[in-house]
Order: C-alpha cells, then structure tokens, then sequence
C-alpha cells in the first residue's frame, strides 16, 4: 500500500480546554496539527458537537453502541438454540474456562460496568440492580433498563468528570481512587470491553455464527 503526502488537517481544540490526544493545545492557544500522513479526523457529529463534555462523548456513546450489539449477539444466540433444539441453559451457563464467570454473569457485569461508570463520571447515584436473570429474555430486559439509564444521564452532568474523584470499594482494604478521566481510561472502559469480548467469544465457541460487524454493534 502506498501513502502519499496529504495537506495537514488541523484539529482545533474543543470548548472543554481537554487535548485531543495529538498535543495539548488550552494552554498555548495555538491549534494542533495532526501528523502529516494521517487520515482525516472528524471530530464532530450530528450528536456530538464540540461544547459536548469530552468523557460523555468518550462514555455514554461508546457503551450504547457496544451493548446493542451485545443485544443482537444474544439475539443470535438463541435463534441458534432454538433452531438447533438446544437447551438455552447450555449456552447461558457457558464459560471459556471452569475458573471463569458464565455466559449470563458476563453480561450482568458488563451492564454494571456502563452504568456504573457512567454514573460516576455524572456525579449521579449507582442503581442496584439484583443478578436475577435466567434466560435471554431476561438479559434483554437487563440490557434495555441498562441503555435507559445511561441515555437518561444529561451529557451536561459530566462537565467536571475529568477531574470527578471516584472512590470504589470505600473504606476497604481494596479501596480505589480515581481522578474520572483515569476512571474511564485506565479502569472502566477496559473492564467493560473484557466482559463484553468475552460474552462474545464463549457464544462464538459455541458454534452461534457471530463475527466482528456483530460484535461492534451500530456506529
């Protein structure tokens, strides 16, 4: 493949003062450049304009897309089953390896993980949701109350996420603090994406015919 020289596409600094990740830019008031062989960034969207809180477009967005793809994975998944007269149990109880949460915990804490983090980035209360579920119809429901929860937070709320403090596990000696930019970065995004790959990959294992356009959800 062949790259040729392109014009340098400037990337202007949104309203949050926040550095786009290519150089920081509130303090010197200048705009950063984006390296001369690189695609062009669009940083904008019909939803998502520049006065848009940095860590609710990095957030709230990226867990609606992934758990509705999660939900259509499920989806899949018990069509498989059915059509194959396959107990529903075998793959809700599936698990990758015998030291591993099953299938249906997988998905449990993957919506505890969006909620939860966007919760916190909002400066809003946790809800307790109890791990009742025993069928995809019940997933489905956990999923849905789940995107509610998280669409109904006003992006406005996560104005100040970036330096929110997060405390998890209080008072224990398992206690964790966070600024919220390090929260959704180094800690809740990636524990969120384990539990949803791995939901992924133990249907996959399981013979249901998933790829990657599935597991990506609509963007």
């Amino acid at each position: 493949m062949k790259f040729e020289a392109q014009p340098r596409p400037v990337i202007r600094c949104g309203a949050s003062g926040i550095h786009t990740g290519l150089t920081e830019c509130a303090a010197s008031g200048r705009e950063p450049v984006a390296p001369m062989f690189s695609p062009t960034v669009k940083l904008e969207s019909a939803a998502m304009t520049a006065s848009t809180p940095v860590l609710h477009q990095a957030s709230v967005p990226v867990f609606k897309q992934m758990l509705g793809g999660l939900a259509d994975v499920l989806s899949k998944a018990e069509a498989h089953a059915t059509a194959r007269n396959i107990d529903p149990q075998v793959f809700l109880q599936s698990r990758l390896f015998p030291d591993m949460f099953a299938l249906l915990r997988q998905v449990q804490i993957a919506c505890d993980f969006a909620k939860g983090v966007s919760a916190r980035l909002a400066g809003a209360e946790v809800p307790s949701v109890a791990d009742e579920e025993k069928s995809f119809a019940e997933l489905q429901a956990r999923i849905q109350a789940t995107l509610a929860f998280i669409d109904g937070l006003p992006a406005e709320a996560f104005a100040e996420a970036a330096s929110r403090e997060v405390v998890l596990r209080p008072g224990t000696p398992k206690e964790r603090r966070f600024a919220g930019q390090a929260y959704l970065l180094s800690y809740g995004l990636p524990q969120f994406f384990f539990h949803v790959t791995t939901a992924y990959a133990i249907l996959r294992h399981n013979g249901v015919e998933l790829g990657k356009k599935d597991y990506m959800g609509a963007f």
